[in-house]
């Protein structure tokens, strides 16, 4: 799809499975369920879906899907299926940026990729990786909370790399932006395209899939329920009033939404889109 002068294409990095009571906090099993039904070990499917935006000579890659460095057995816990390199659609070493909305190993995975000593290297070693600083700070040093999202190998090797971080809401070029919130992990940053009429938000884990619209909806996994919900309120405002493309990286059935309020006063997503490729 086509935004002023940027050129946004979807990449599916490939698919996975959390538990569904983790994905929806406090929400009762009965009610979630009854728009995305768990598996026999009460997991729901996932996407990981990213966003390869073109403007001029630079290529701007937001997140890069859960990478190849797992165990058999973590494979099957977490039900991955990556999309072959071949089929992603892109060369990677035509990405010349690398937006990571935070440091959690279903974002930034694969930044970087097993070698054959057992090590790791960095995955698109020229590109430009852009962070909120909050984040490459609290990865390094993280809490109890959500340690085991942030693992050293997807961490530690961005010390070498070409790093631009970030405080708060900037400007990466005219009319592409990061957005700070802090609700789901210290740092997280959403994405903002627009050409000043229309726009598109990238909500990553403010609002992961088109269930999760509703306002009390979230996750488990967010270390703050009352700061997330305190962010998401102001960001499905925004999304409403300026009538942007929501779009969901967890999702596995709709990429999109627009936001309207329903005839009960509650956020709700409608003209739904199964891919951003129109």
């Amino acid at each position: 799809m086509k935004i002023g002068a940027f050129t946004i294409t979807e990449v599916i990095f490939g698919h996975f499975r959390l538990d569904g009571g983790c994905m929806f906090g406090s929400v009762p099993k009965n009610l979630w369920s009854k728009s995305i039904p768990g598996d026999p070990e009460n997991c729901i499917h996932l996407a990981c879906r990213s966003l390869l935006i073109d403007v001029g000579d630079r290529r701007f890659l937001v997140d890069v899907g859960m990478g190849e460095k797992w165990s058999d057995k973590q494979r099957q816990i977490y039900g991955i299926r990556n999309t072959p390199k071949e089929s992603w659609g892109f060369e990677p070493r035509s990405v010349t940026d690398i937006i990571l909305t935070h440091l959690h190993f279903d974002h930034a995975g694969g930044i970087t990729s097993p070698t054959p000593d057992g090590g790791v290297e960095l995955s698109f070693p020229h590109a430009t990786i852009h962070l909120q600083r909050a984040n490459w700070n609290h990865a390094n040093n993280p809490t109890l909370k959500d340690r085991a999202s942030y693992l050293p190998e997807n961490v530690q090797p961005l010390a070498n790399a070409k790093l631009a971080l970030y405080e708060g809401t900037s400007e990466v070029v005219p009319g592409l932006l990061v957005h700070r919130v802090d609700g789901h992990t210290k740092g997280q940053q959403w994405i903002e395209v627009t050409d000043g009429t229309n726009k598109l938000f990238f909500a990553t884990d403010l609002i992961p899939t088109a269930h999760h619209v509703p306002l009390a909806y979230h996750m488990g996994y967010d270390v703050c329920a009352e700061t997330l919900l305190v962010e998401k309120q102001a960001f499905l405002e925004r999304a409403r009033t300026e009538n942007a493309l929501l779009c969901f990286q967890h999702d596995a059935d709709t990429a999109a939404v627009r936001v309207v309020m329903n005839d009960r006063g509650q956020y709700a997503g409608t003209d739904g889109v199964r891919s951003l490729d129109l």
